[in-house]
């Protein structure tokens, strides 16, 4: 193996390059639609898991407790999650999409298919499932107890 191989034959140097340009690509893509991706991310957990405390939806979508609060302040402010006091426990609030944060949701999925496209682009659509199930397989392996 000559040198100049050697970086490309690395799983580990590969994917974190493509995350790289990944992030930029998607980070730049919203931005242009005045979202972030912890927008999407707390708007796509909200409509698919149902409303939240905020803990329960920094564990779900992986942002940190300091920086939701940010994040979440950003969304109500837009009017797109509502914000209740939790029956259960009135020191916390639930966290709830709106029908407005449900109309941005649509619109940021829209911007998010031509982002993926441009990210995926060559591969065809069974690489693309395959690429996903693969990446899938490894985040599982390594969110697993014991790993």
């Amino acid at each position: 193996m000559n040198s100049d191989d050697r970086l490309r034959q690395r799983a580990s140097r590969l994917l974190s390059q493509v995350a790289t340009r990944s992030d930029r690509l998607i980070n730049e893509g919203l931005a242009q639609a005045d979202a972030r991706k912890w927008h999407y991310a707390v708007l796509a957990s909200l409509q698919d898991f149902g409303p939240a405390s905020q803990a329960a939806l920094s564990k779900r979508t992986g942002i940190y407790r300091s920086d939701m609060v940010g994040v979440l302040n950003e969304l109500a402010q837009r009017q797109l999650v509502e914000r209740a006091p939790d029956p259960d426990d009135q020191r916390r609030n639930v966290i709830t999409i709106s029908t407005a944060g449900r109309r941005q949701l649509r619109r940021l999925d829209r911007v998010l298919d031509v982002l993926h496209d441009e990210l995926l682009a060559p591969l065809d659509p069974t690489e693309r499932d395959q690429l996903v199930r693969l990446l899938t397989r490894l985040l599982d392996h390594h969110d697993s107890p014991g790993s």
